[in-house]
């Protein structure tokens, strides 16, 4: 870059002014949090990590130096929203990731989900559950998707990464139209917001900080106390 094209001084350090305001926002916002997915939180997040790459850009132009901090997630944020002032429709996108982490378990469930429609005389008589295909057809037939994530160790289930996304749209499609390929014409400018939950947001902690957190010595009464890693 020449040095007609670098940022002055004055914008570096406006930029690293923009960097602390978006810091006592996010703190705010996560002092006053309504719940686990707070939009605000979220919103705030998204704030300080484009306000952080700025600085962090405008820094290295400029200088020729870097920040020693990352926020996760900065390079993968959602474009400028683009959709509708008033929307009058929304969709909401959901995934939910797991691993059959125990197939036995998995199996047994079905089996009894199964025998119990079978002696209802709802279903003919038990054939699907032999397999984890089916057993996972029967789960999931069965089951709400966010009883099966709230009682996924049950079905022999271990949770991954999953997201959830709120789109907007002027108006409701109509029946039947999206439903061959519902996720293949998601516009990312139209979403409104979205919740992640990824164990790369977990802190990275040592064995001596687990040890710390752990130590019963620590809180004088002898209770154990687990440190809860946060985004």
């Amino acid at each position: 870059m020449s040095d007609a094209e670098q940022p002055t001084a004055a914008e570096v350090r406006a930029a690293a002014e923009a960097v602390k305001t978006a810091l006592d926002r996010h703190l705010a916002a996560v002092e006053g949090r309504s719940g686990e997915d707070d939009p605000a939180v979220y919103e705030a997040f998204n704030q300080l990590a484009a306000a952080a790459e700025t600085y962090d850009e405008l820094l290295y132009d400029r200088y020729d130096e870097v920040t020693p901090f990352e926020i996760p997630g900065a390079e993968d944020a959602l474009p400028p929203y683009g959709g509708p002032e008033e929307p009058s429709a929304v969709s909401v996108l959901i995934r939910r990731d797991y691993t059959v982490a125990e197939p036995q378990r998995l199996l047994a469930q079905a089996e009894r989900i199964e025998a119990a429609d079978y002696r209802a005389g709802v279903d003919p008589a038990p054939t699907a559950s032999g397999t984890v295909p089916g057993a996972l057809g029967i789960l999931f037939g069965e089951f709400e998707p966010d009883e099966i994530a709230s009682r996924h160790k049950e079905f022999g289930l271990e949770e991954g990464d999953s997201t959830l996304w709120v789109t907007a749209t002027e108006e409701s499609a109509d029946p039947g139209e999206w439903l061959e390929a519902p996720f293949d014409q998601v516009d990312s400018g139209h979403v409104v917001c979205r919740f992640d939950v990824s164990t790369v947001f977990d802190d990275d902690l040592d064995e001596d900080d687990i040890e710390d957190d752990l130590d019963p010595d620590l809180d004088g009464d002898g209770d154990l106390e687990r440190l809860d890693a946060e985004r």
